[in-house]
């Protein structure tokens, strides 16, 4: 067996499909894959090991983001959307934001809810922290948790509503996406705001969208419109990268009793249906929401916790299937005997 010929366990494919550079040294096998993995070497490692029916396997995981159509330094955009409010949509962006940084790339966290902007709270902004205008037309993001992030909660208070209409929404969307210096990222993950709106078809219209993810919950309401939110982007030629389910289960804290609240199944019958994966089922936790609202999201503030680990998994899985997409060519592998 040759290393070339190992199937990534996100996209079915061997490395050499997928165009892996492999360096080998005797038993020290080094690979750029192009999604971040830093948090899955050591199971890449034994999984290639068993592979390569070896036992004395050194695996490097390095990681080189795929060029894909962003704009300026900005190498891919991800939009995470949904058909409707409140089902947990900003916590899974932060949390996939988070996520990528923690395995190994470079990231950017905008908020393009305009009217309803949560990332400076969810992310531990202080209230009245306003960006640096650079040469008078160009904000400098915030830095938070290691990420690069713009908002609208930055430039206004607290409680002042946007009361505009939809042109100026999106307006504001497009002034604060092209003015910011994101300068160099692998990856912009954009917050949506709910539904299939005009804030929608700016992004689509305006900024090259590698690709988007579709947040829902187990209800069949829920559902219906993650529906929606997909054929939306289908319309747009964006392709959706894949689903998470939030609130799948509820866990007994006391004796460990599961319980499906709002359904059960339904993710994975859509995401079945439309043939898009679902990327994750997120239980029902009250530490999700307690850490987001505490400006700590769970990926920072329990990295090693379960809900950490699902949250990395179904960034490593949306970011492989952008490197899938590209399939540059064979892999360049280079052996020193």
């Amino acid at each position: 067996m040759k290393v070339e010929e190992f199937i990534d366990p996100y996209l079915g494919k061997s490395w050499g499909e997928l165009g892996a550079r492999i360096l080998t040294s005797g038993k020290r096998i080094s690979v750029t894959l192009g999604y971040p993995a830093l948090g899955y070497t050591q199971q890449l490692s034994r999984q290639l090991a068993q592979f390569l029916n070896s036992d004395d396997v050194e695996l490097d995981v390095q990681f080189s983001a795929p060029a894909g159509p962003g704009f300026e330094q900005v190498k891919h955009i991800i939009a995470v959307a949904s058909g409707k409010g409140g089902v947990g949509k900003s916590t899974t962006a932060v949390n996939l934001a988070l996520a990528l940084d923690a395995e190994g790339a470079k990231v950017g966290l905008l908020d393009a809810d305009i009217y309803g902007p949560s990332q400076g709270m969810m992310l531990g902004v202080a209230g009245g922290k306003r960006p640096v205008v650079k040469d008078g037309k160009y904000f400098e993001p915030i830095r938070a948790h290691g990420l690069k992030a713009m908002s609208m909660s930055f430039m206004v208070n607290d409680d002042t509503p946007m009361v505009w209409r939809g042109p100026m929404a999106s307006g504001a969307l497009q002034q604060i996406l092209t003015q910011t210096l994101w300068q160099d990222l692998d990856y912009l993950i954009v917050d949506m705001p709910p539904g299939t709106g005009d804030i929608q078809l700016t992004l689509s219209q305006k900024v090259p969208v590698s690709g988007a993810v579709i947040v829902t919950t187990p209800q069949d309401i829920a559902l219906l419109d993650a529906v929606k939110g997909i054929e939306m982007f289908a319309k747009v030629d964006i392709p959706v990268l894949g689903l998470i389910e939030n609130m799948s289960v509820h866990r007994c804290a006391e004796c460990g009793h599961e319980s499906h609240l709002f359904g059960q199944g339904g993710g994975k019958t859509i995401a079945d249906r439309l043939q898009v994966p679902l990327l994750a089922e997120l239980p029902l936790d009250r530490s999700i929401r307690e850490q987001a609202d505490g400006g700590m999201p769970s990926v920072r503030a329990a990295p090693d916790s379960a809900i950490s680990a699902i949250y990395r998994d179904a960034a490593r899985h949306l970011t492989a299937r952008l490197w899938g997409a590209e399939q540059t060519g064979p892999a360049i592998s280079m052996a020193d005997d």
